[in-house]
């Protein structure tokens, strides 16, 4: 048995928890630059907001409809996850931290009726935290992913599944007709792992549900499609095939990339972009234990702009691999510097850190040079450790610019909330 633990409109209910006010309002929470919307309270939703409708298209429903919409505050997210998640653990003796807002729990030997524990778990997270969320359980992690969805559906929408299966689902505890009819109702591309292009393919083939796709043979999902669509049925018929990840895979590329908040132009100002870049993913890279074998940057103007357009990267190879913020910000700002050209109007740039490999293994070499560079793990683990407790940029490197200052570069943020749980400054104080 599997639990799936999902925050409700995770970001807009994170923002609600420090501004109750926004409660029965519409509220929207913006990408990067305040591009498009990446989260929408059910308000917003039922004035028609999609996922990822840009902000220029839904600005005129703040004057209409109240709507209120607010910058992405991701440490702020990541902090509530991070309690979320400890909170949830809770359930059961093991879990896997599928997402932000997503965690799979293995229920395995526990005892009891699961529903109730599920529905004390919620409560829990909703009174120690504020956060709104919905628990699904089934036989397997896609049943379980299912019936996630079905306790969303049927606490959003009254009517749509039966109100006993609000909230808290739990399909294994439903009688064969009942979970047939639940399947039923459920549109196949609810189904996780069933994507735009599948469903269209599945549709084509007459199959509209959850309960179509899980009446297929697996034998022949596998011919006719793929291996991984079989699995896909053969855990809608109660068959577990995809086991708990305990322990996240090791990533076999790192990337930092950013829109500008405003065209970048100067070098000097790209320069600090790609350090900050750099040692951002120099970060993450030792955070997975791993090193790196070369350096990739890239810079490119605006697609949807009239200026003249310029898109170039570069890949440059590390004498050894390694995971020194320092060599691989030198490596990135030679790179920039061979591919940067004066006169255009940048938005963007990344660097991505490839050939990634374990730091056990070491790279023998012959010693011919005597200016080897020495061993800084020692630096770069007290570099992360003060940038922990103190915040990130506390420590940086002095091609990134002044810590905290005004770059061209930064992103558009003009509705962020504070970091309530990340900043001391930001902190709510309560007064008698």
């Amino acid at each position: 048995m599997y639990a799936l633990v999902d925050g409700n409109n995770f970001y807009v209910s994170c923002e609600r928890v420090f501004r109750p006010s926004l409660a029965g309002h519409p509220v929207v929470v913006l990408s990067n630059n305040d591009g498009c919307a990446i989260a929408r309270s059910n308000e917003a939703k039922a004035l028609g907001i999609a996922m990822g409708a840009p902000w220029f298209e839904i600005e005129h429903l703040a004057a209409s409809s109240g709507l209120v919409a607010l910058s992405a505050n991701f440490a702020l997210y990541g902090d509530m996850s991070d309690r979320m998640m400890s909170l949830a653990a809770g359930l059961g003796p093991a879990q896997e931290i599928y997402s932000i807002d997503e965690s799979f729990i293995d229920l395995g030997g526990v005892r009891g009726c699961l529903r109730a524990r599920g529905v004390k778990l919620r409560e829990r997270i909703l009174d120690w935290i504020g956060i709104p969320c919905c628990v699904g359980m089934g036989a397997t992690k896609t049943l379980a992913k299912l019936a996630n969805h079905i306790a969303k559906t049927a606490e959003r929408k009254p009517g749509s599944y039966p109100a006993d299966l609000a909230q808290v689902c739990n399909l294994a505890s439903l009688t064969p007709a009942a979970l047939d009819e639940a399947l039923a109702m459920t549109a196949v591309n609810e189904v996780w792992g069933v994507g735009r292009r599948l469903t269209a393919q599945l549709r084509e083939s007459g199959i509209h549900t959850a309960r179509d796709l899980a009446r297929l043979d697996p034998g022949m999902v596998r011919r006719r499609w793929s291996v991984v669509l079989e699995r896909t049925v053969r855990e809608l018929q109660g068959m577990p095939c995809i086991a708990l990840e305990l322990a996240p895979a090791r990533k076999q590329e790192i990337a930092c990339t950013r829109s500008f908040g405003r065209p970048v132009t100067h070098l000097a100002d790209l320069g600090e972009a790609v350090t900050e870049f750099a040692s951002r993913a120099a970060h993450k890279l030792r955070q997975q234990g791993s090193l790196a074998g070369q350096v990739l940057v890239f810079v490119r103007t605006s697609p949807f702009r009239p200026e003249a357009q310029y898109s170039r990267s570069i890949s440059m190879p590390l004498r050894r691999p390694s995971a020194d913020t320092g060599v691989i910000v030198a490596a990135a700002l030679r790179s920039l510097r061979a591919i940067y050209r004066p006169g255009y109007q940048l938005a963007k740039a990344g660097v991505m850190l490839l050939e990634l490999q374990p730091n056990t293994v070491l790279q023998a070499e012959l010693d011919l040079q005597r200016d080897e560079a020495p061993n800084r793990s020692g630096l770069m683990t007290a570099m992360d450790e003060l940038n922990r407790r103190y915040g990130r940029g506390t420590v940086q490197m002095a091609s990134a610019g002044l810590a905290g200052g005004p770059h061209a570069w930064a992103m558009k943020q003009e509705r962020r909330t504070p970091g309530y749980t990340t900043c001391w400054a930001d902190m709510p104080v309560a007064r008698a």
